[in-house]
């Protein structure tokens, strides 16, 4: 995660990050405290929203840590208005959390799909209508998509491609439902060095250079300043003409398909 002062386009802002404990969702986190955001650090494991929060204070960053499991009405919920009451207000909402699992169809169990449903499209719709009152009048909310359901992925991730195709019709219809409420709603489909992704490269370099010959960068995105970038944007007045768009964030990956 990189340190530098960014130009503070979301000064005033308040984001909430879900599954901001690693990864994408931590990068994200970064990219708009670096930019002026106060940041909620959502997350179930409540060691790794800390750590992200003790990190964006370090770097200068307003961040606080709020443990929730999103798959969990309640707790949801009860966390929106605890992170309104804490930073006096919420504009900007990320729905980065999703369980996934990477196997054939046909190994999937029921459970299995539920877990993956209702920690993406569920969740994410819950995140936005929890968060709708809020967000009134001049928010923006950024979904998590995936490359994996607009183009053919024959590794395993046929559910998960699945949920993020939900996510993606979600988006267009809040982007639509909410326009004259002051909300545009949008999506990324990124492709970035997970810690997941990490590992596998690392132990099988092989399928790890075959696949990125399936990106023209020839590269995976870095998750702050690659991904978290393109959220900020998103996310501030430089895209205010912008709502209902699924922006590939992947190298050009999905132009591949």
């Amino acid at each position: 995660m990189v340190s530098e002062p960014r130009d503070g386009v979301l000064t005033g802002a308040t984001a909430l990050v879900t599954g901001a404990g690693q990864g994408v969702g931590r990068g994200i986190a970064g990219a708009l405290a670096s930019r002026g955001a106060r940041v909620a650090v959502v997350g179930r494991t409540l060691s790794k929203v800390e750590e992200t929060a003790v990190e964006l204070r370090s770097r200068g960053g307003r961040a606080e840590a709020f443990e929730c499991d999103v798959t969990d009405y309640d707790d949801a919920a009860s966390m929106v208005e605890e992170v309104s009451e804490a930073f006096g207000g919420l504009s900007i909402l990320i729905n980065n959390a999703q369980t996934t699992y990477n196997r054939l169809l046909l190994e999937h169990t029921e459970d299995e799909y539920r877990q993956i449903m209702d920690s993406g499209p569920l969740a994410t719709w819950r995140m936005m209508r929890l968060c709708h009152p809020h967000l009134k009048g001049n928010g923006a909310i950024v979904n998590l998509g995936s490359a994996a359901g607009v183009r053919w992925d024959p590794s395993g991730y046929g559910l998960y491609a699945a949920a993020k195709e939900a996510v993606r019709s979600l988006t267009r219809a809040a982007a639509c439902e909410w326009a004259d409420d002051g909300i545009r709603v949008n999506a990324i489909l990124p492709l970035a060095m997970s810690p997941a992704l990490s590992q596998w490269s690392r132990s099988q370099p092989e399928e790890a250079d075959e696949y990125l010959r399936t990106v023209p960068l020839h590269r995976f995105g870095d998750p702050e300043d690659d991904i978290g970038a393109a959220v900020a944007f998103l996310c501030s007045d430089q895209s205010r003409y912008i709502t209902g768009h699924s922006m590939p964030v992947d190298g050009g990956q999905v132009l591949m398909r």
